[in-house]
């Protein structure tokens, strides 16, 4: 049977270990869980739709990897897993003027001929607004999404890796290294021990560049660090509100029944993984003026995360320059909670020399790895 290596179980990781460990391939995944992975850190809105990006490459990837998710929940649902994250309570896009409003409502009804996993689409009032998510302020009207969906990060990738583990595979919480010969053959080292591959695939986020470097390639990757901040609210009903999509890159959702969800900073220059006091203040002042509501909340934590992106802001998925047994994919960006799961899938495509639904051409490596 062919042996294949995941290094990297974020959710793009995690993602192609269980759509291969699915097929009956032989799955080890090797990770760290440094602090700081997006993944474990991140939650997320599943509403791609919208998007004012047009980059038609990564919104084939967004908006495949929104419909993907209900079939994915019930793969997993079908082994016995239950706590997935991820839960379609809608979501609303909210506007400071009825010109804007306007403008996406039309956006929004011409999409949803083409993706109708977007449900129904409707412009609400700013009392509308506030039914749905009671700790809006009354500037703002909306746009309400029946499918869209929120998801955590941590528990869609716990839930794929015991999924693959379900499958037969093997999970290893450590460092892995890499070696090649002349020949090309990569050998892959934890604590040392050798395990022998078929394939390695290397899905580490940012920290990739140590792994490649040990093949003898640079990658010109680059991390964004986000900052999220968990609110308690005992006394609201959070869990059925649905996600809310802010200016400013502002975001809101519940993922327990009395905790609230706020993000996000965007810094590119913070490699620490220890919250700022700058970046809960950037967070808060942009919160408090869209929900003013959540002044009386308790604050509890903020979770850090970095994500991983290229300059052209699109992933990069394909064969290592050189090597027919080791794929590689990274850059997933502030959409990788959206799109991972079906990235994923597409690499164990890849992997097993099927034919993918994506036309990988788009997402070569060539703009971001290069021979030492």
């Amino acid at each position: 049977m062919s042996k294949y290596i995941v290094i990297g179980a974020g959710i793009l990781g995690a993602s192609a270990a269980y759509h291969l460990s699915k097929e009956g391939k032989d799955v080890t995944v090797i990770d760290r869980f440094d602090k700081g992975q997006a993944t474990e850190a991140g939650a997320g809105i599943i509403c791609p739709w919208l998007t004012n990006r047009k980059n038609e490459d990564w919104f084939k990837l967004v908006t495949e990897g929104a419909a993907y998710y209900p079939r994915l929940i019930k793969d997993l649902n079908g082994l016995g897993i239950k706590d997935i994250g991820y839960d379609q309570v809608g979501a609303i896009n909210i506007f400071d003027t009825d010109e804007k409003l306007d403008q996406k409502y039309k956006i929004a009804k011409e999409r949803q001929q083409q993706f109708p996993e977007m449900g129904k689409v409707s412009k609400l009032s700013s009392k509308e607004a506030q039914e749905l998510f009671p700790l809006l302020s009354d500037e703002f009207g909306a746009i309400h999404i029946s499918g869209g969906a929120r998801i955590s990060g941590k528990n869609i990738r716990n839930a794929l890796l015991l999924a693959t583990e379900k499958n037969g595979a093997k999970l290893l919480k450590d460092n892995a290294k890499l070696t090649a010969n002349k020949t090309g053959n990569v050998s892959v080292h934890v604590d040392g021990k050798t395990y022998p591959s078929d394939k390695v695939i290397i899905t580490a986020g940012v920290w990739a560049e140590e792994l490649l470097n040990q093949l003898g390639f640079n990658l010109s990757i680059s991390s964004e660090k986000a900052q999220i901040l968990h609110l308690s609210m005992p006394e609201q009903k959070v869990k059925v509100w649905p996600v809310v999509m802010a200016p400013f890159g502002q975001y809101m959702l519940s993922l327990t029944p009395d905790r609230i969800l706020i993000g996000t900073t965007q810094d590119t220059n913070d490699t620490t993984s220890l919250s700022t006091v700058k970046g809960v203040e950037s967070i808060l002042d942009k919160a408090l003026h869209i929900a003013p509501g959540i002044k009386n909340a308790t604050y509890m934590e903020t979770k850090v995360g970095f994500r991983p992106f290229f300059k052209k802001a699109i992933p990069a998925i394909g064969y290592l320059p050189g090597y027919s047994n080791i794929l590689f994919a990274n850059g997933l960006g502030a959409s990788g909670l959206t799109s991972g799961p079906y990235i994923g899938k597409e690499l164990a495509c890849l992997a097993v020399e099927n034919k993918t639904e994506l036309n990988l051409d788009s997402f070569t490596l060539e703009h971001v790895v290069s021979k030492r």
